[in-house]
């Protein structure tokens, strides 16, 4: 592998001095970019793009193509660990992920196990080999994984959900077949994210999409505890350099210190909390990540440099901070607009980091 030529997004989640704010995006593969659509139908659906490692590489390396940034994600989803378990992963049209067989049963949550990597999800590996070779060094390579309990209501749902009914009742009814679940799942996320690592991810980033609809005990006892083991045990260095570990619960907004004591190098925020704020509750402990809220980039290229500039001064100039949406980019962006973003977080990040530490 060659030597890593940017490593400002590495500094920065370990609070390290940078000379600029470094940016990716989540989602930044996406169908916002018109190169992703015309690969995802040469693929011909969704999973065999995932699969296919070399169009898995081609799509992840799409957006640095096409703007400054300095990181990439591996083009995958989040949804492969339970595909892998058996559950049957298929994407309705127009309904997103779903699954042929649904935990709720009790036989199939006691016969559920955490699947072989690198078997079962080797492609998931052959991709993360493939990028870092084509990335040759240019940028970080971000591995990733849904959190336990995400990952669980979506086996337990059988795909997207409003109420989270059949998860919720778990919850309150049998917390026994919830935590099995949640078990096996952490025990996969191990070994799906550490093998990412051994096959050359540089950072990993864990989503819990779905924490934020739980009450704070629950936050606590079914997803935060979970991701703290993960945190625990993933491999820390590789190759000699230290692998940073993020965590993002959207709408975690109210349980950031408890977010930052988990152990992981930074904390992903969702648009809802006010950066400079986070920064002042928790910043001294972790990086933060975010937090530009998604519909942002909807509006004019001035707006979208006033709301980048705003980010940027909330944080002030301290180390530690990662440029990023507040969720996943709409496939409705204008991708012109992505690179006004960039553009105002390099050049206006570059200034504050001129300017005198702020308080």
């Amino acid at each position: 592998m060659s030597a890593l030529k940017n490593d400002t997004f590495l500094r920065a989640l370990q609070r390290l001095p940078t000379d600029y704010t470094p940016l990716w995006l989540m989602r930044q593969a996406g169908r916002y970019l018109p190169e992703y659509n015309a690969t995802r139908a040469r693929a011909g659906d969704f999973l065999t793009l995932c699969k296919t490692p070399d169009l898995a590489t081609e799509v992840t390396l799409q957006p640095l193509a096409r703007y400054p940034l300095d990181a990439a994600i591996l083009f995958s989803d989040i949804l492969t660990v339970p595909d892998a378990m058996g559950l049957g992963l298929y994407f309705a049209q127009g309904e997103g992920p779903r699954f042929e067989r649904p935990l709720r049963d009790e036989w199939e949550i006691r016969d559920l196990s955490a699947p072989d990597p690198t078997d079962k999800l080797g492609y998931v590996m052959d991709a993360v080999r493939s990028i870092r070779r084509a990335l040759d060094g240019s940028v970080p390579l971000i591995g990733f994984s849904g959190s336990p309990y995400t990952l669980a209501c979506y086996m337990v749902e059988g795909g997207g959900s409003d109420d989270y009914r059949h998860i919720k009742t778990m919850l309150y009814s049998r917390p026994d077949l919830l935590h099995r679940i949640l078990e096996v799942n952490t025990r996969a996320v191990i070994d799906y994210l550490n093998a990412q690592i051994e096959a050359g991810a540089q950072a990993v980033m864990i989503f819990d999409s779905w924490g934020g609809s739980l009450t704070p005990h629950a936050y606590k006892e079914f997803s935060l505890d979970y991701m703290e083991r993960i945190v625990a045990a993933l491999i820390k260095e590789r190759d000699g350099r230290r692998v940073p570990s993020i965590i993002f619960t959207k709408g975690g907004g109210n349980w950031l210190e408890a977010m930052a004591g988990i152990g992981a190098d930074a904390v992903g925020l969702d648009w809802t909390v006010d950066i400079g704020e986070a920064r002042r509750r928790i910043g001294d402990q972790v990086a933060l990540q975010g937090n530009l809220d998604p519909s942002a980039l909807h509006g004019t290229p001035d707006s979208i440099r006033a709301e980048a500039h705003r980010i940027i001064d909330s944080y002030g100039n301290h180390p530690g901070h990662v440029f990023n949406l507040g969720h996943g980019i709409s496939q409705f962006t204008n991708p012109d607009n992505v690179s006004v973003l960039a553009e105002a977080v390099h050049s206006r990040s570059r200034a504050v980091r001129a300017a005198p530490v702020s308080a």
